[in-house]
């Protein structure tokens, strides 16, 4: 198909070749908790009309762990994690069965793709997803897209979808990303109380200023919308637009319509990884840097190197990603470190020059590379 238009506004997604739709387990499940058939099928119908049309869709989806409540005979979500994960084995092929049912009605094929949050930071992992994403989209099949919860853990997992879905646009180059929830649009305070005033736009960050969100998930999911409004600024920063809305209103916001909640882009693309080190990592230690270093690295042209360095905090290995502070314990940045915890100590404050001629080669070498760090916005977390 012919290259579209760049999507600057919402009647430009009707246009859009590539988008990443995200839904949540809210609004695939029924009051029991159980994954419902019917509204399953609703959005695949949605969904794949707009393959006939000539788009592309990757569709990040919630639901293998409520999929698996009933055939496990469980009341609820797992609180703990062998549980959650055992569910998760369970229910993943019961929702994956559900969708090349649904979309097999309309002549297309599925295929599954589980990611975890090492796919994305790893060279050679988020190659291969890209290229793999890639040409299914090239055969005509849509990629329905899960977190790996069977396997991830604590430390390596992404939370929730709506994370993975910012993530994933940016893997596949999307033209825009839409997320599908249990509430119709963003709202300045709790779309149950009275007076609450849905927001039709958002233009950038300033324009959330003084709306009231939650962290709060659905009994079935796990994210709020402070999840959601964490994913929107991953993937407006990188230069993707969002629409956010409801599953009902799925059609409706994929041709442009005047539903939901708009996002603008608000930044250019940039390395997944270090979206991912922004947005999505958990650090294992800290850096603690003078005051030259911090300015070096908030200048965004230097590496970390040992002799800024005053103090290392916490335990981790080369290639993990650690907090960079300043002297009063803000977070300047965050990178991927090129040493394990228990050598930084013997090279802290010390120049290259300096540590290649006692140690040698390789021990003159970066302890975070400027292509592996990035600046982290003091008001963020």
């Amino acid at each position: 198909m012919s290259a579209a238009p760049h999507v600057t506004d919402r009647p430009g997604l009707a246009a859009a070749r590539r988008v990443v739709v995200k839904v949540g387990s809210s609004s695939l499940t029924g009051a029991d908790g159980r994954l419902d058939p019917a509204a399953l099928g609703s959005l695949v119908d949605v969904l794949a009309a707009r393959v006939a049309d000539g788009g592309q869709v990757v569709l990040v989806s919630s639901g293998a762990i409520a999929a698996a409540l009933g055939p496990l005979g469980l009341s609820a979500r797992p609180r703990d994690l062998a549980t959650a994960q055992a569910a998760a084995s369970v229910g993943q092929g019961l929702l994956v069965a559900r969708y090349t049912e649904a979309f097999g009605a309309h002549g297309l094929r599925v295929g599954q793709v589980l990611l975890t949050a090492e796919d994305t930071i790893r060279r050679g992992h988020y190659r291969n997803a890209q290229r793999a994403l890639t040409r299914l989209l090239s055969l005509g099949v849509v990629p329905v897209i899960n977190e790996n919860d069977t396997v991830a853990t604590d430390e390596i997992r992404f939370g929730d979808n709506d994370r993975l879905a910012a993530l994933v646009a940016h893997l596949v180059h999307a033209d825009a990303m839409v997320l599908l929830t249990d509430v119709d649009a963003l709202y300045d305070g709790p779309p149950s109380r009275p007076g609450a005033r849905r927001i039709s736009v958002v233009d950038g960050p300033a324009d959330l200023a003084g709306i009231e969100v939650t962290s709060r998930g659905s009994a079935v999911g796990t994210g709020g919308m402070v999840t959601k409004l964490d994913s929107v600024a991953i993937a407006t920063a990188s230069g993707i637009p969002v629409v956010l809305t409801s599953a009902a209103q799925a059609a409706a916001a994929l041709a442009g319509e005047e539903v939901g909640t708009w996002f603008s882009a608000t930044g250019r693309r940039r390395s997944t990884r270090l979206l991912w080190l922004a947005y999505a990592a958990r650090t294992h230690g800290r850096l603690v840097l003078d005051d030259g270093a911090v300015r070096a690295v908030r200048g965004g042209l230097a590496s970390l190197l040992p002799a800024g360095v005053v103090r290392v905090e916490g335990e981790f290995e080369a290639g993990d990603p650690v907090d960079l502070v300043g002297l009063d314990g803000r977070t300047v940045a965050r990178g991927l470190v090129q040493y394990a915890s228990g050598e930084l100590p013997a090279l802290l404050g010390r120049s290259t020059s300096a540590l290649r001629a006692e140690l040698g080669p390789g021990y003159d070498r970066e302890i975070v590379h400027r292509d592996d760090l990035v600046l982290v916005r003091l008001a963020r977390r």
